[in-house]
């Protein structure tokens, strides 16, 4: 980093110090370098007041003791080893001190006088803190080059029948997302030891915490927090639902619960109505997934997902995995946490290629005419946020349809319950779960794609691709093959052709809409 970049201001890897402090007070600027090791790494700069930015200096006599001194303190006072780089800088005829901290890879780095547990720090938001128990945790992970996941779930048990089932749990879903089930292998217990969810110890298998994630279990606390609030603060609840259980279901319940909670609106292209949802669906199933697969199961924090008036916020819990940063990810840049989970994930179709779900977010938000995501923290957790369509959507031979404020049901068709419906005191007067509900309250059985779908025909005098699209948050491609798989087992009817197809329940079958 150049002295003029460093001469911007204090940041999140730049730190400021007006003069040397004496040896007894040096841990002003070691606990600083510590923290520089634990993160992304960082520079020192000396000479040069906070507050002012003005370039004080350091005098020319007592340049190279003053060198010595932070190389002494900084070597003396820090465990495992820090060595700085110590470089002085000409600044308007002034000297200026730089000590650059490397990224480490041994974590934790800690003031050995202070202990691991009370001498351990870690840059948030542009200063040094101190850590927390779950943040140490993550580094001891992270120096010793595993992946808590593929860690053995302490207290857990594992029986032939749980991996079975296990098994057939991924492999179902797998299939429901393929485009192809034929192509799909089954998961075998060789595949999850490859994979890391299984581990052998003294020849027995024995589950690892992505063993307990992947099959719900209680031993890793996995909850998605979700709520819809008045405003643009948290100062209002509207409604509120918390969701525990398996991936597949987190991804399913949270997801549903944001499309009830958004607005649609119509776009016509010709003479043909295309429900349009005001952010695109698949962006948002992308993020949910990238939030549950990337966060650290180690901090006990809940993924919350919060709808305000103007923006769709997501919250991952965990600091940015080593060597990751917003502007690496940005560009595609992918560092696994989660190694175990990721496997799984990619098998079951969740993930396509690592790296390349935030690129397709932001694409996607570009194709819709939105702002670009903002993605904020990295510090102790990954918020990323979405702004919200205004009031209208335009439809492509320029004709302004109104977005509907109602909720939606969970196979997507309007239930006519509407968000803005509320109580005096600011709360939604009717909600599908009480407040701060056990998480076991909160969570039904997912169903099939093709139940959903056989659903939404009961309800339903029948329903258009692009419904079966939103129902289920697929591809066109897969929405069809469903459809058609549907009609062949006799439980859908196919009415019409080209555009104008639609289907309805085999026993309920509707004439062709004119």
């Amino acid at each position: 980093m150049d002295i003029k970049t460093l001469l911007r201001g204090e940041s999140k890897n730049v730190e400021y110090k007006y003069k040397l402090a004496p040896p007894s007070r040096s841990i002003n600027y070691t606990k600083t370098a510590v923290a520089f090791a634990n993160g992304q790494g960082g520079c020192l700069v000396f000479g040069v007041e906070d507050q002012t930015l003005r370039v004080v200096g350091i005098a020319e006599d007592k340049v190279f003791t003053v060198m010595d001194s932070i190389s002494d303190a900084i070597v003396n006072s820090c465990e495992p080893l820090i060595i700085p780089d110590i470089t002085m800088h000409d600044v308007n005829g002034k000297t200026v001190i730089v000590a650059e901290i490397a990224p480490g890879l041994q974590r934790p780095y800690h003031i050995k006088s202070l202990g691991q547990e009370q001498g351990t720090f870690v840059r948030v938001a542009g200063t040094t803190r101190q850590a927390d128990q779950p943040t140490i945790r993550e580094l001891t992970i992270e120096g010793s080059n595993r992946s808590f996941d593929q860690v053995q779930c302490l207290g857990l048990s594992v029986a032939e029948e749980d991996i079975e089932a296990l098994c057939a749990s991924l492999t179902k879903t797998a299939k429901n997302n393929a485009e192809d089930p034929a192509k799909i292998k089954t998961v075998t217990e060789k595949q999850l030891l490859q994979w890391g969810v299984l581990a052998e110890q003294d020849g027995q298998l024995v589950p690892t915490n992505a063993y307990a994630i992947l099959s719900g279990n209680e031993a890793v606390r996995s909850v998605v927090q979700c709520g819809v609030f008045k405003g643009t603060t948290k100062a209002v609840f509207v409604d509120r639902r918390e969701f525990a259980g398996t991936p597949q279901e987190l991804i399913e319940e949270s997801y549903q619960y944001v499309l009830r909670n958004i607005h649609m609106g119509v776009r016509f292209k010709g003479v043909y109505r295309q429900d349009v949802y005001e952010i695109p669906p698949d962006a948002i199933r992308e993020l949910i997934v990238n939030a549950i697969v990337h966060r650290s199961y180690i901090d006990h924090s809940s993924i919350q997902i919060a709808i305000y008036d103007d923006r769709l916020e997501i919250t991952s819990p965990g600091r940015l995995p080593m060597g990751q940063t917003i502007e690496r990810m940005k560009q595609g840049y992918s560092k696994i946490r989660n190694e175990a989970l990721a496997s799984a994930f990619e098998y079951m179709g969740y993930i396509e290629h690592w790296g390349s779900g935030i690129l397709r977010v932001m694409q996607e938000m570009r194709d819709a005419g939105l702002p670009e995501p903002e993605f904020l923290g990295g510090d102790t957790d990954l918020r990323i946020n979405i702004y919200r369509n205004g009031s209208e959507t335009v439809s492509d031979d320029g004709i302004v349809t109104g977005l509907r404020r109602d909720s939606l049901s969970d196979d997507g068709i309007v239930a006519g319950l509407r968000r803005d419906s509320l109580s005096d005191d600011g709360i939604a007067e009717e909600t599908t779960s009480k407040t701060n509900a056990a998480p076991s309250a909160a969570i039904a059985v997912v169903p099939s794609q093709k139940e959903r779908i056989l659903d939404a025909l009961r309800k339903n005098a029948s329903i258009s691709i692009s419904d079966a699209i939103r129902i289920l948050g697929v591809q066109e491609r897969q929405a069809q093959r469903i459809l058609k798989s549907l009609v062949e087992e006799g439980s859908a009817v196919k009415i019409g052709a080209a555009r104008a197809t639609r289907y309805a329940e085999a026993k309920k079958r509707t004439e062709p809409h004119e």
